[in-house]
């Protein structure tokens, strides 16, 4: 992130109002190969394609908060990869991970991953340390440690379907294997730490979370988010669940976070009034549905109902209710941007 945008994040989580509406927006490979015009494989193979497209983003949109900012990942296949799941690639389209296991019970024949050595992740910091001076020389730093959550790297070891039933018959080794995750996932955000000590911030991504119910929440959810959470002393604890929300929100402060990202079927009164005042929230107009499929002039009048449908505009980063998904257009954008600063 650049600087002045960092600076200007920790200014709204502390509750100041800015001279200009704040827009962020989380942008991966979903959306960033093809709105630069590459294939998905080229994004991730070619570090020069890689950073091109970020800075493309940047430079098009300089007003914008792009979080977490030249993320180095391979879509879901990251973590997965450690534990040595077989990845399924395409030229077009996002990885995949296949499952390790097919029942809970053969847990302990999952190793807990060495982040420095296995999978995917040595490829991920060293596309960082070998494109941060270009990074810098561009004005930006890395700013945030990045992992799916533990109900995340579970449903893709275990399957969904199987993860949420192990939560229900047989809890102890749904805690082992969420055990095992969670050191990894400890050790994973502390090594990007260590190898970038600009980064003061941890962003989590679990949209499993959103699926289950309250005492799955409390029992197999919330505990390990807090753990996670508190890697590190981090400035930004942002947490990411763009599927149903209103059962993970009330956990939010214990969890640590103070920044959320949440589903676009919530209002923003709605999350404010679970969450609390205190918890900075990233949404929440409809990614697909109106961002990318929306004609420029409807972008431009959801925006301007989703600005006017809450009124107090502190803690509050205007974006989409999730990540940037494929298909949105630069003029989208640009409409977005301009939705929330002509209201009145």
């Amino acid at each position: 992130m650049k600087t002045s945008h960092w600076n200007n994040l920790l200014k709204i989580i502390d509750g100041e109002l800015l001279p200009e509406t704040p827009v962020a927006f989380i942008i991966d490979s979903p959306w960033l190969p093809g709105w630069h015009g590459i294939s998905t494989l080229n994004y991730y193979s070619s570090e020069k394609l890689w950073m091109e497209a970020n800075l493309h983003a940047e430079k098009t949109f300089p007003d914008v908060m792009f979080m977490p900012g030249f993320w180095s990942e391979f879509a879901m296949c990251t973590e997965p990869s450690a534990f040595g799941a077989r990845m399924i690639w395409h030229e077009m389209d996002l990885p995949f991970a296949e499952t390790l296991i097919n029942d809970i019970s053969q847990v302990n024949n999952i190793k807990e991953p060495n982040p420095k050595t296995d999978g995917l992740l040595p490829f991920i910091i060293q596309r960082l340390v070998n494109c941060q001076p270009e990074i810098q020389k561009a004005g930006y730093e890395i700013k945030f440690a990045i992992a799916r959550g533990p109900l995340n790297i579970a449903s893709f070891l275990l399957g969904s379907s199987e993860f949420m039933m192990a939560m229900m018959m047989d809890p102890d080794n749904t805690h082992k294997l969420l055990e095992k995750i969670t050191r990894f996932t400890i050790s994973w955000l502390e090594y990007q730490k260590e190898t970038f000590p600009s980064i003061d911030g941890i962003l989590i991504l679990d949209d499993i979370v959103g699926f289950v119910g309250d005492d799955e929440c409390s029992n197999f959810a919330a505990p390990y988010l807090k753990r996670i959470f508190s890697s590190f002393d981090a400035r930004v604890n942002f947490f990411h669940n763009d599927a149903q929300g209103l059962v993970s929100t009330p956990y939010l402060k214990e969890m640590g976070v103070n920044l959320f990202n949440f589903s676009y079927e919530h209002s923003l009164q709605e999350i404010r009034d679970l969450a609390g005042e205190d918890i900075t929230l990233l949404g929440n107009l409809p990614p697909r549905d109106v961002l990318a499929a929306g004609t420029p002039e409807q972008v431009y009048e959801d925006t301007k109902k989703m600005y006017r449908s809450i009124e107090d505009k502190r803690h509050i980063l205007w974006s989409v209710g999730g990540g940037m998904p494929p298909g949105v257009s630069t003029d989208n954008i640009m409409e977005f941007i301009r939705g929330t600063r002509n209201v009145l």
